[in-house]
């Protein structure tokens, strides 16, 4: 399963960090996009959005006024799924990709992770 971590960072004491190393334990497949460029583990951090196909779950760790510049994006990417991680939780975004037919949960992805709920 694949998925998209936005708000993705290189900073271990971010839970977007821990999200990434979390994921990749698992096995899952990450495309992640930060601020700036970097790498974590094998993943490669963009700061641009990335043509990708496939991918089943967005993760976002961006503040709601942060994400507004990627709503195009994640909606054309059509995943099956979106989680709002604390913090990250946007109601009119939600709205959009629940028009989309896309399921969309306010939750935590370690959480998730770690309960076997991913």
């Amino acid at each position: 399963m694949k998925t998209l971590i936005l708000g993705a960072s290189d900073n271990p004491e971010r839970y977007a960090y821990q999200a990434l190393r979390l994921l990749r334990h698992y096995e899952h497949e990450v495309v992640a996009i930060g601020n700036r460029t970097a790498k974590v583990l094998d993943v490669a951090i963009h700061n641009t959005p990335q043509n990708t196909g496939g991918i089943d779950t967005i993760t976002i760790y961006l503040r709601p006024d942060r994400q507004t510049a990627y709503y195009d994006y994640i909606l054309s990417l059509q995943p099956r799924r979106i989680i709002f991680n604390p913090g990250a939780e946007n109601a009119e975004l939600e709205q959009k990709a629940q028009q989309n037919g896309i399921k969309t949960e306010n939750a935590c992805t370690l959480v998730l992770l770690r309960t076997g709920q991913y």
